[in-house]
């Protein structure tokens, strides 16, 4: 868990730094995406750090580097346009006015939440795909709906139904925002929930 909260901290830092350098007005918007990214390696280094183990051998696959590597940095895609969705919705309430004024417009924060879900997704997709070649051959099956992995297909409809309302006439501002959201939550979720109180084959070795 420490390991894997620490790329998807990379993958958020790195993702906001090449959204800044495209779009120089949303300078303002980095202590937002940071505040989270700084909250995760707390508790990655205070929580969640445990001694590394070997793999079991079930597990020892060119695929944990496939499969870990690109759902964690998708994951921390995933995080910028979430904290995008959320400073959107607050733009478009105006409060905190002190807060909120020196951002960009509501406008520019939703398409670049958008923006960075179309290059987040395909990723997303790819690594749950991934882990489910990775299970056939660890596990004898595809998909067995292991807590972790419905809680990724729920988060994969989420963000599915965001892609298709930002496109929808009617559910392409704030509606879409708040299904963002929700994906933002259902990741979240499946990261602190599922891997450390829920019991399953994802269940890591210390914490759970």
């Amino acid at each position: 868990m420490y390991e894997y909260v620490s790329v998807i901290c990379f993958a958020a830092v790195a993702t906001w730094l090449v959204v800044q350098r495209r779009y120089d007005a949303a300078r303002q918007v980095g202590p937002f995406v940071l505040l989270p990214v700084v909250i995760l390696l707390f508790l990655g280094g205070t929580v969640l750090y445990a001694p590394a183990a070997p793999v079991m051998p079930a597990l020892q696959s060119y695929w944990l580097v496939v499969h870990v590597t690109t759902i964690s940095v998708s994951s921390g895609l995933l995080l910028v346009p979430g904290v995008l969705s959320i400073l959107y919705l607050l733009r478009r309430s105006g409060e905190p006015a002190w807060l909120l004024d020196k951002l960009p417009s509501a406008d520019a924060l939703d398409r670049l939440a958008y923006r960075t879900t179309i290059v987040a997704f395909p990723l997303f997709t790819f690594a749950i795909i991934a882990g489910a070649i990775w299970a056939e051959a660890a596990w004898g099956r595809f998909w067995g709906w292991d807590p972790k992995e419905t809680v990724a297909f729920v988060s994969w409809v989420v963000y599915a139904a965001y892609l298709h309302a930002r496109a929808t006439a009617g559910w392409r501002t704030t509606r879409a925002a708040w299904i963002n959201i929700v994906g933002f939550a259902t990741m979240i979720f499946n990261l602190f929930f599922i891997n450390m109180v829920v019991a399953g084959l994802h269940s890591y070795a210390g914490l759970s």
